[in-house]
């Protein structure tokens, strides 16, 4: 049995980038064996935002998850592997901090002290139609 190779958006949410994590979630994604097809650090705008999340607007998490999103810098990723979309999001752990698991990286490396559950660190597309959206989005 063969499985066809996926592409998927990453995003290192601004709470990693601040808090100087790119590097450690790379080595954790590379380890598992993805590729990094493209990669880059952008300013998210209020724009972006709202076509990224546009799925998610009138919702009562809309508004702070936009503006913690383009509260800082993220880096932006193009990840290629076998099941990648399926395969990260194990990786980055359940969305809540408090409920990921050990050996996650929202379970190893997200603050969960009375923040906001937008402060999670990672960000997987969450289907094939999900991830083409989004990679079109936010890299072309």
């Amino acid at each position: 049995m063969t499985t066809a190779v996926e592409e998927t958006l990453v995003l290192v949410k601004p709470d990693g980038v601040a808090r100087n994590l790119t590097g450690e979630i790379l080595r954790r994604i590379e380890a598992k064996g993805y590729a990094l097809v493209d990669i880059r650090m952008v300013q998210a705008d209020r724009e972006l935002l709202a076509k990224h999340y546009a799925e998610h607007e009138g919702k009562p998490f809309y508004e702070p998850l936009v503006g913690f999103m383009e509260s800082g810098p993220l880096v932006a990723i193009r990840l290629a592997g076998d099941r990648v979309i399926e395969g990260f999001r194990s990786l980055a752990g359940a969305t809540d901090p408090t409920t990921a698991l050990p050996g996650t990286i929202r379970g190893d490396l997200a603050r969960d002290w009375g923040l906001t559950v937008q402060q999670n660190l990672v960000h997987g597309s969450d289907s094939p139609e999900s991830a083409a959206r989004e990679l079109a989005l936010w890299f072309g």
